[in-house]
């Protein structure tokens, strides 16, 4: 298992054990370890960082310019979270931060109906902003 805080801010404690960070790019960086592998949610490319990195092209309040890239980059940040430090982070990482973080509660077993929920209960109450980031996580795959 990865050594994130589960009792740390942002961080996102799975059903499975799994904890995954989610931040906003435009603050500075959380004390404690850097990520081992991170999925960047950002409309533009996105800064260098020292760690492993994907980038979805994801524009501020909507949705992923392309859902299989998108779909494939947090299945990985699912996979690794099993045994690396893994963060999702936008601009202000509730938006897209909050909308990914539930896809991926939705692959670890949460109802996709729940999802939202889980998430606002368990990383940030005012995760996903718009209601087509609401449909997009009960969508079915």
């Amino acid at each position: 298992m990865n050594n994130w805080d589960p009792g740390a801010a942002g961080v996102l404690e799975l059903p499975s054990g799994r904890l995954i960070r989610g931040r906003a790019l435009g603050r500075p960086l959380p004390a404690g370890p850097s990520p081992e592998f991170a999925v960047y949610l950002l409309g533009t490319a996105p800064p260098r960082v020292d760690w492993e990195q994907r980038w979805v092209r994801w524009p501020d309040f909507r949705l992923p310019a392309n859902e299989g890239e998108a779909m494939d980059a947090l299945k990985e940040a699912w996979l690794r979270a099993a045994y690396q430090r893994v963060e999702i982070a936008c601009a202000g990482g509730r938006g897209r931060t909050g909308t990914a973080l539930a896809c991926i509660a939705v692959l670890d077993g949460v109802p996709a109906r729940q999802a939202v929920s889980f998430v606002r209960a368990h990383y940030h109450p005012r995760a996903v902003e718009t209601p087509w980031q609401r449909w997009y996580v009960m969508r079915p795959r």
